[in-house]
């Protein structure tokens, strides 16, 4: 089973990867993992990712999608996987496209999961970060069991630089003109279901796994 999830930042694409994940038993490739992942291990494509992290730039394309053929090359990936984050532009698609038929396979289903622009923007305001293990909590909906501190290795919890008001309506302007065509893009080859991400969790799941016949 190979699924990708699309969607507007923090309409909940990292929460359902993850429980949909264990589900399925298949890994939960996101891009924010490999670039910790590759900083960490100090690796060719963390070094040259970095230049651009640290001026606060995006990262090229290119860069990206070395690193996600690198993941694929992990025998984790054979029996399938969930993209989250990836691909986020045309670019990224045509690219994934061939190296997935180069490889033999084909992604299975589109998941595109939306909610109104007023919750997103209180969904990603009030999220913490673990800055040690990745971990995603949030205020409200998933707060830690001690206030500011994580659940798994006990480090406190950040905010992202970029989880202000101001600079979560500016990605959401981002995402309308530069990722929201991949949805065109996918509907052409009949994989696009769309799911309302604005409820619980495990109704969001539940419906997913429902369209993925599981």
């Amino acid at each position: 089973m190979r699924v990708i999830l699309v969607g507007p930042p923090g309409v909940g694409k990292g929460s359902q990867a993850t429980v949909l994940a264990k589900k399925l038993n298949i890994p939960h490739i996101s891009t924010g993992d490999m670039f910790r992942s590759h900083f960490k291990n100090n690796t060719t494509l963390g070094q040259q990712a970095r230049k651009y992290t640290d001026a606060g730039l995006l990262v090229p394309d290119q860069v990206t999608n070395d690193m996600v053929a690198d993941r694929f090359n992990e025998s984790d990936c054979l029996s399938g996987f969930i993209l989250d984050g990836y691909p986020r532009n045309i670019f990224q698609a045509n690219f994934l496209d061939q190296l997935l038929k180069d490889k033999g396979w084909h992604i299975d289903s589109v998941i595109n999961i939306n909610a109104d622009e007023k919750v997103l923007v209180r969904r990603i305001t009030g999220r913490r970060l673990c800055p040690q293990c990745g971990t995603i909590y949030h205020i409200d909906t998933n707060p830690p069991k001690v206030e500011n501190i994580c659940d798994k290795d006990y480090h406190a919890l950040i905010q992202r630089a970029d989880d202000t008001k101001e600079i979560v309506k500016d990605r959401l302007e981002v995402y309308h003109t530069e990722t929201a065509p991949l949805i065109d893009y996918y509907q052409q080859q009949d994989l696009v279901t769309n799911v309302n991400g604005d409820r619980q969790i495990e109704k969001v799941t539940n419906e997913i796994l429902g369209i993925l016949g599981k």
